[in-house]
Formats: C-alpha cells, sequence, structure tokens
C-alpha cells in the first residue's frame, strides 16, 4: 500500500475526529461499556485548539494520490520523575481496520519515535484498551519494542 506520513494540522481536525470517534466507538463495541462520550464537535474543536497551541502532535497516514486518511496517532509530552524527565504519551492511535495489517500502524509508531528523539523525551508510553479483548493491539506495541512499564490505568473524573 502506497501510504504517506505526515504532521497534521488543523485542517485535518475534521477526519481525525471521525477517527476517534470510529476508535472510541470499537473499544465500547468490544468491551461492552460506555467508557467514553462521543462528541464529534468537541473532539473537532478541541484538536484544532491543541494542535494551534502546539501542546499536542498528531501524524496521520494517507493515501498520497487523495489524501484519504488511514490512520492517525496523537503525542503529547508528560513529565515524571519515574522516568527520569520528559516523556511523550500515545493519548490516541488508530488504523482504520481495512488498512490494518498494512504497515500503516509500524509507519506512524516510527515517525513518532522520530518526533520523541528530536523532542528529547526520554521514552514513550501507551495505555492499551482493555485485555484480553485487545490482545492483538497488544502484541502489535510488543513487537514494535514497547514493553510493559507497571500496573492498569485508572481514572478518577473531576
Amino acid at each position: 500500500m502506497n501510504t504517506e506520513i505526515r504532521q497534521a494540522s488543523p485542517p485535518d481536525s475534521s477526519s481525525i475526529a471521525m477517527l476517534v470517534i470510529d476508535l472510541l466507538s470499537e473499544i465500547m463495541t468490544d468491551t461492552g461499556d460506555p467508557h467514553f462520550r462521543l462528541d464529534l464537535v468537541s473532539i473537532k474543536e478541541r484538536l484544532e485548539e491543541w494542535l494551534l497551541r502546539d501542546t499536542y502532535v498528531a501524524f496521520v497516514a494517507v493515501t498520497p494520490e487523495s489524501e484519504h486518511v488511514l490512520g492517525f496517532i496523537t503525542l503529547c509530552e508528560s513529565y515524571a520523575l519515574y522516568a527520569e524527565g520528559v516523556i511523550g504519551t500515545i493519548p490516541e492511535f488508530y488504523v482504520r481496520p481495512e488498512s490494518r495489517s498494512q504497515g500503516v500502524g509500524r509507519l506512524l509508531l516510527d515517525h513518532s519515535i522520530v518526533h520523541a528523539r528530536n523532542k528529547g523525551w526520554r521514552r514513550l508510553e501507551v495505555t492499551t484498551p482493555p485485555l484480553p479483548v485487545f490482545e492483538q493491539t497488544f502484541r502489535f506495541y510488543e513487537h514494535q519494542g514497547f514493553s510493559i512499564a507497571g500496573g492498569r490505568k485508572l481514572k478518577r473524573l473531576i
């Protein structure tokens, strides 16, 4: 598959927001739990704002001919004493089902690693959706050099 990876800009927000809805819907369907509120407009607006402020980075995988978005990955900077400094986190990462197992996810992750090195981040961290339902996602990260860093992710709404 002919795929190009580029850094997203605010005009990409609509396409990415629709894929975020797909990602969250897939997680909720597969787990049977309504973890997320699906609001396309607010996701798009939030993404545009964060991209403009340069506090959030997104890379998109597109077909060069049509600019059809096949997937995306987002990154943000974080700080952790346990990690010995500035780190990057991957809040969202999604490849359309029809584009999976074709190297698109690996290309997105490769670009993210280059970005992380350029920013001087000590590491990249990612949380997978709940296991065992997303075991294949977990294995993908392992094959890309990620290793288990700790316990489960917990949340408390504020």
